[in-house]
């Protein structure tokens, strides 16, 4: 079993959020499984141009390190989410990488994954950004086992708590990859959605020709003849 962890803090080892992440981290290590943290602020992610490339080559012309950093996801079991609130939702390097993944949401590629996000804030709207992360992993065909927020403004004690409820959610992915937990719901949910993406790219078969090619390989489309 591998989980990563995908911090986005600017704060390096001062980051309340990375201690959250750590802790779902060896949650997962309290099972059993093995774990792996990247720092997207010491990453290289270029802005995505909207060139569509990947939708026909599966490609993507930008030389930096999102090639790597999305290998990573691909072969890990579980993904893991951290991020502070600004402004109610992600710093700018994770969202520059949630940019990237386009072609992952059409393909599905994530399918058959687990996550799950955490997240600190001030004042307020740790919530929100959780909904927004976890939300980010539901439409990459990842199961979402939950999520753990905390305002360290209103009450700097609840870190603490939060940290004990992060080692706790790590618990709960490690056991839900392992098959312990079912998600009916979101398996449902998982299959529409690929039934959505599949016909769209059906419909522009042409210029989607990688994202065509996924979806026949995959079993999910039967090849049309030309």
């Amino acid at each position: 079993m591998k989980v990563i962890g995908l911090i986005a803090s600017p704060r390096g080892e001062k980051s309340n959020t990375l201690r959250l992440v750590d802790a779902v981290l060896a949650g997962v290590n309290d099972e059993g499984g093995k774990t792996e943290l990247v720092d997207i602020y010491s990453r290289d992610i270029k802005y995505c141009t909207g060139c569509l490339t990947c939708y026909a080559t599966g490609d993507c012309p930008l030389i930096d390190d999102f090639p790597d950093i999305f290998d990573r996801m691909a072969y890990a079991d579980g993904i893991v989410f951290g991020a502070p609130n600004y402004i109610n939702s992600v710093p700018a390097p994770m969202k520059a990488l949630f940019d990237r993944l386009s072609d992952a949401i059409h393909c599905q590629t994530l399918t058959g994954k687990f996550g799950c996000s955490v997240c600190t804030a001030g004042g307020s709207g740790e919530s929100e950004v959780i909904g927004y992360m976890n939300n980010v992993l539901a439409t990459l065909g990842v199961t979402v086992v939950g999520g753990v927020g905390t305002a360290v403004g209103r009450d700097a004690s609840a870190l603490g708590k939060a940290e004990e409820d992060s080692r706790e959610l790590g618990k709960r992915l490690a056991r839900s990859i392992r098959g312990e937990i079912a998600y009916p719901e979101q398996d449902e949910a998982h299959r529409q959605r690929r039934e959505y993406f599949g016909q769209m790219i059906k419909n522009h078969r042409e210029s989607f020709a990688h994202q065509y090619d996924w979806y026949v390989g995959m079993g999910w489309l039967k090849e049309e003849e030309e």
